[in-house]
């Protein structure tokens, strides 16, 4: 496969497994039934953890609240974290590869890009905005579904896999990362609303029930997200389909098999298998999360230099 051709596979995926996280985290946010009590932390401090779920800088010196998120990123096509750009960007990597992806996964990426493009943020705001939240994680899931039946589970396919998998174990990171204080701290009590929003964020109550219990713990929530080896939103569960893509990939040039790549993988694979929650909290739960958000970006970049951007000239190391 030409590295050009991979790229544009990887990015789509990556790009469409953003905008669809950004949805489900903003969505579960502006549910009046998840927002934390007004004695525990005001409207600001809730949505700059939002924010910062998602990586993203709030602007200076402006108040962050559910207007201003909104504004931000749902549909400002120049915002990098927006909505409507990462759906755009998608759908661009899929024009570009679209003798590799079936005419099915056009249509349908290409349905939700003008789904969101059409939609205006004043009525949005003003009328029913999950309907949107909704259209998008819907759209996504609706792509990947797509994805599964109607290509063949080629080196094309691993990308696809590969892009989507590395960037949901990022996010998950992130959205960890971003609430690591209060897993620390342990301050809320069991059946607080908040927890039950965090699994809510990341499709996982329902899963999280019947793995434990309906009665959420902070810390059975974290080792959920973080460590369950089941569940396709927890960060271990993502990393091994990260490390299962890149061998399928090296499977297809057996030549220029990417150890290190693998390697790299293979550590942080290990480093989540045998994890326990208790140990990690008091190890630095905060600076392990960081240092599996370095892994992941140092996966992304080793990727790229051996496949994408290595010299024409010399052959990739490995």
């Amino acid at each position: 496969m030409l590295s050009r051709v991979a790229d544009t596979l990887y990015w789509m995926s990556r790009y469409l497994e953003r905008a669809d996280f950004t949805a489900r985290l903003i969505d579960a946010h502006l549910d009046e039934d998840l927002e934390p009590p007004s004695d525990a932390e005001g409207e600001d401090t809730h949505w700059r953890r939002l924010l910062a779920a998602l990586r993203v800088a709030p602007s200076a010196g402006s108040a962050v609240n559910a207007g201003t998120v909104m504004r931000m990123l749902t549909l400002d096509p120049q915002h990098p974290a927006s909505i409507v750009r990462n759906i755009a960007l998608a759908r661009e990597n899929a024009r570009q590869a679209r003798d590799r992806i079936s005419s099915d996964m056009w249509e349908q990426i290409n349905r939700l890009y003008l789904k969101v493009k059409l939609a205006r943020l004043e009525s949005l705001v003003e009328s029913q905005p999950h309907d949107f939240f909704q259209a998008v994680m819907e759209g996504a899931q609706l792509f990947h579904g797509v994805t599964e039946s109607s290509i063949c589970h080629d080196e094309g396919w691993q990308f696809i896999r590969l892009g989507r998998s590395l960037e949901r174990a990022g996010a998950v990171l992130a959205f960890l990362d971003a609430h690591a204080d209060q897993v620390v701290r342990a301050a809320r009590t069991p059946g607080d609303l908040d927890w039950i929003g965090l699994l809510r964020c990341c499709n996982a109550f329902e899963a999280y029930c019947r793995f434990y219990t309906a009665d959420p713990k902070i810390e059975r929530i974290a080792e959920f997200l973080l460590l369950n080896p089941e569940f396709p939103y927890s960060v271990r569960f993502s990393v091994e389909a990260v490390k299962q893509a890149i061998i399928g990939i090296a499977l297809t040039t057996p030549n220029r098999r990417p150890l290190r790549l693998e390697r790299m993988a293979g550590r942080l694979e290990a480093t989540l298998s045998f994890g326990q929650i208790d140990e990690i909290v008091a190890a630095g739960y905060r600076d392990y999360l960081l240092d599996a958000q370095r892994q992941c970006a140092l996966i992304h970049t080793a990727l790229h230099q051996h496949y994408i951007q290595y010299p024409v000239e010399t052959a990739p190391t490995v």
